[in-house]
């Protein structure tokens, strides 16, 4: 390790500690030749391989302005932004791998996006998964539906439908399944399956 101060060739390790919860090792160093101490870090460093066969370092603000398009509009703040991006690098780094392929890093993008906010989650994995027709918006919205019952709101259910370019009538969907809206109107419900 060069000196950065006389550039001498080498140095002396005096003290070494972990960072960053445990992802960097930061090393006190003295140089024999001007006597003079600094300090450098160690980490190790995460390449995504790209389809096309490139590799290139994770870079963190690379996560972010991709969820930053599928978040705009929403209410998303940087602060969250940040932080689901530091939850993506921690995900990734924790499998122990040096190099990740980048579908991994999408794959470990849809999990927080999706707890931070459905219709953003939509938008991004409408691209990342390649939608090509609303069978696969709706089969998307289903299944969020499924999983987010108690947390769903109605608005968030007409924004989605808009943006699938469905159109549906305030009250109508699929929480009348099994039966008609006919009888569900006349306080009649469908048996329970």
């Amino acid at each position: 390790m060069y000196c950065p101060y006389c550039r001498h060739a080498d140095s002396r390790v005096i003290d070494s500690r972990t960072g960053d919860d445990g992802a960097a090792i930061r090393r006190r160093r003295s140089c024999p030749a001007c006597g003079r101490r600094f300090t450098t870090q160690e980490t190790v460093i995460l390449t995504v391989a790209k389809r096309s066969g490139v590799t290139e370092p994770f870079n963190r603000d690379k996560i972010v302005r991709g969820v930053r398009r599928a978040c705009q509009g929403r209410p998303v703040t940087e602060d969250q932004l940040a932080l689901l991006a530091q939850q993506v690098e921690d995900t990734i780094r924790s499998r122990g791998y040096g190099e990740i392929p980048s579908h991994e890093v999408g794959l470990a993008i849809l999990g927080p996006l999706r707890e931070l906010d459905e219709v953003a989650y939509l938008r991004f994995a409408s691209v990342y998964r390649g939608f090509e027709s609303l069978g696969d918006f709706e089969n998307e919205i289903a299944a969020l539906r499924a999983e987010r019952l108690d947390h769903w709101r109605p608005e968030d259910e007409q924004f989605l439908a808009g943006e699938a370019g469905l159109h549906r009538e305030r009250g109508s969907g699929p929480e009348l399944t099994g039966g008609n809206r006919a009888g569900a109107e006349h306080g009649q419900h469908a048996p329970a399956s």
